[in-house]
């Protein structure tokens, strides 16, 4: 308990540029692991519905059928929203008469690399941020120990006596920041690295998947 209390009075006691260096270091540890959390969550669904839809697309499902279900769901995120922005331009197009087949997988093509957009950037958002936690925080903590420490050393010429007692609560006071940093860091760059990855791999997925669509929808358009 006695050590709890001294870190907190060496927080509240530390000069008002170091006590704001900690409260942006703790905004952006809080802010990062509300990200973090909700990211873990949201790629783990999406893989998840991903392998999900690939189970029924391979099952041997009219494509049909597989998009009315599909559009009564109203899924449009992930791998299904791919599969409807082409499925449905390609049924618009191959419909309409004069289309050339060649015009209608370009129609289809062009609307499923819209969608393979949005999706990437679903995918990545929110780790910008937790690079810039990342890469940003230790300099941010180191920034408010150098400053703690020189306002001790200052402190130094106020005194006839120079003793560890006198500067040890101002260099401690001081470290905190770094500490704060490191903690604000760590997790980020660590979730950073594993979900940049993660992203990556189910956005190829994506588009070997669009390929493959695109290969199933020539082959019926030309046989017609």
């Amino acid at each position: 308990m006695t050590e709890q209390l001294s870190l907190w009075s060496l927080i509240f006691n530390a000069s008002f540029l170091v006590q704001f260096v900690m409260l942006i270091l703790f905004l952006a540890s809080v802010v990062s692991w509300v990200m973090i959390i909700q990211k873990g969550l949201y790629l783990r669904e999406a893989g998840y519905n991903s392998r999900q839809f690939e189970n029924d697309f391979w099952s041997g499902i009219d494509l049909n059928k597989l998009y009315e279900d599909i559009r009564i769901s109203d899924a449009g995120e992930g791998l299904p929203g791919v599969f409807r922005a082409g499925f449905r331009e390609f049924s618009k197009l191959s419909q309409q008469a004069g289309v050339e087949p060649e015009a209608v997988m370009e129609g289809t093509e062009r609307s499923m690399r819209v969608a393979l957009s949005r999706e990437e950037e679903a995918l990545n958002q929110n780790l910008p941020f937790l690079a810039s936690v990342a890469s940003v925080s230790p300099y941010i903590g180191l920034f408010g120990t150098v400053w703690g420490i020189m306002n001790s050393f200052r402190g130094l010429a106020n005194v006839q006596q120079a003793t560890l007692a006198v500067v040890a609560p101002g260099i401690s006071e001081a470290l905190i920041a770094t500490a704060m940093g490191l903690f604000a860091a760590i997790p980020a760059v660590l979730s950073y690295n594993r979900y940049s990855s993660a992203a990556e791999t189910i956005y190829n997925s994506y588009e070997t998947f669009a390929e493959e669509l695109s290969t199933i929808l020539h082959r019926r358009i030309h046989s017609k």
